[in-house]
């Protein structure tokens, strides 16, 4: 259905400010130590023409050689990756994973790269000064998860606090500074994530009150984040939530809930966290069919209204336990298994975008993209650092709108999906972001005025793997030279075309 939208440039309520570091993203722990990964996808599978593996089952998937691959780690030294990375501005970079929930730190080079017993992956001492020095240099703040398997329970008794004690004191000695600390990587999964064979919920809990009480003592500044839960609240506040729920790993594995997570935890916490992604990839589909999206959905009503919905699901939860505190969405993407075959394209521009917009009407916080520069759901392309459409996306976001939002009477239907915010020049005015999510129809815009319009587009292919504004290709050039984002001057009405994404600055 096509839709007329008249735009103002005053009048609007401020609903509330956003914090400036909203769009954040994950480099996950396998990232930085080298190991496994989700396994990329051949030409034949994202064409279509090949099938999937069947799976058996997911217990650790971490080691499954039907979903993973060996990497070596990332390059946070590397030139063009800083280069991209600054451009986003600040930021919050969150270390963790599944992988971190294994993660031994080898920092006096004793163990010749070899796990110790209860534990699966070796952090090296060089590793993390990388991660300091690439976190300083573009100017993020630090959010880590600690390790909670085997090895950190002596004789399965309580934690043992030396391996969140080792990474603290290297992280002062180079310099730097974990400014956040979320104890575990979805914990409600419990051994799936990585904790000891037998740990249950009670275990949990005793152990994150005994890591938060000490980063608390030790370092007071340090934002305590938790509880990091994938999947929904449980019955205890109910879910009434207008449209369907996500289909993470939790839905489907019907694990624990954040009450599991919460319930006689004694050390406050400064944020409430939790992870979302809108379904399952085509990886895991062979044994959560429910869960996985086909692309043919991914820009319907439904499918963008997942995000706002486990959402808004999580704002009774966050009330009770962490009242007055941010929102954090610790991982966030298309698709929980590495991203759908289609997240690296200009399709999965429209779910992000309208997960940005749709967050600011409804809370304060930050979203932390899975991942930078690693498997199909990355900004950048896993070895060669090449942009995605999602990577320009979500610049264009940080380079326009600004951190005040505003109510606009968002219609929230086909072609409609509307946001408004301050303009980031601090110039009177409006920034609005228009997702016409309509494959058919044009949206009207009535304008107040001049205006500058950036007009994204896949240029009629929703799965091109190239973005382009306003008609032109965003590729980046030599040197690394980002391309021209520039808006082109519009007035009197604008048709945004099927399937694109506006942002209009009034």
């Amino acid at each position: 259905m096509a839709h007329n939208l008249t735009l103002v440039n005053s009048g609007l309520k401020k609903l509330r400010d956003i914090n400036p570091r909203l769009m954040s993203y994950n480099v996950e722990m396998t990232e930085v130590t080298g190991g496994t990964f989700w396994k990329a996808y051949t030409e034949g599978q994202i064409a279509g023409t090949e099938d999937f593996p069947k799976l058996d089952g997911f217990t650790n998937h971490t080691a499954m050689a039907g979903l993973m691959q060996y990497y070596p780690p990332i390059d946070t030294t590397n030139e063009k990756l800083i280069s991209l990375a600054k451009e986003l501005g600040p930021v919050w970079v969150r270390v963790s994973g599944t992988w971190a929930t294994k993660t031994y730190y080898d920092f006096d080079g004793t163990t010749g790269g070899k796990a110790p017993e209860g534990y699966q992956s070796v952090l090296t001492r060089q590793q993390w000064e990388n991660i300091i020095g690439f976190v300083k240099t573009i100017g993020a703040k630090l959010l880590v998860s600690a390790s909670n398997c085997a090895g950190d329970h002596k004789d399965g008794g309580p934690l043992d606090l030396t391996q969140i004690k080792k990474l603290f004191a290297l992280t002062d000695e180079l310099g730097g500074s974990i400014d956040a600390f979320e104890f575990m990587n979805e914990p409600n999964m419990l051994q799936t994530s990585g904790a000891p064979a037998g740990y249950d919920f009670p275990d949990y809990v005793r152990d994150q009150d005994i890591a938060n009480r000490w980063v608390r003592e030790n370092y007071p500044e340090c934002l305590i984040v938790g509880p990091c839960n994938t999947g929904m609240t449980d019955e205890e506040e109910g879910n009434d939530a207008v449209g369907p729920m996500g289909a993470g790993m939790g839905n489907m594995m019907k694990l624990g809930t954040v009450h599991d997570l919460m319930r006689g935890a004694e050390v406050p916490m400064d944020v409430y966290s939790y992870h979302y992604y809108n379904g399952i990839s085509e990886r895991l589909m062979s044994v959560m069919p429910a869960g996985h999206w086909p692309a043919e959905a991914a820009h319907t009503d439904a499918y963008l209204q997942v995000a706002p919905g486990i959402c808004y699901n999580n704002l009774k939860p966050r009330d009770k336990y962490v009242p007055g505190g941010e929102m954090w969405v610790t991982e966030s993407g298309d698709a929980g298994g590495g991203g759908d075959t289609w997240a690296s394209t200009y399709l999965d521009v429209l779910r992000t975008l309208n997960e940005l917009g749709s967050f600011c009407t409804l809370t304060n916080g930050v979203i932390f993209h899975n991942t930078l520069a690693s498997s199909d759901y990355g900004f950048l392309q896993h070895g060669t650092f090449d942009p995605r459409p999602n990577y320009f996306a979500v610049l264009l976001w940080t380079r326009i709108m600004g951190n005040a939002a505003y109510a606009c009477d968002n219609p929230n239907v086909e072609g409609a999906h509307v946001y408004c915010h301050s303009r980031k020049d601090g110039k009177d005015g409006y920034a609005y972001l228009i997702v016409n999510n309509s494959l058919t129809d044009h949206t009207t815009l009535d304008l107040p005025g001049e205006a500058t319009l950036y007009e994204l587009s896949g240029n009629g292919n929703m799965r091109s793997k190239v973005m382009y504004l306003n008609g032109d290709p965003l590729t980046i050039g030599e040197g690394n030279a980002l391309p021209s984002l520039d808006g082109k001057c519009v007035s009197g009405k604008v048709e945004i075309a099927p399937g694109s994404c506006a942002f209009v600055v009034v």
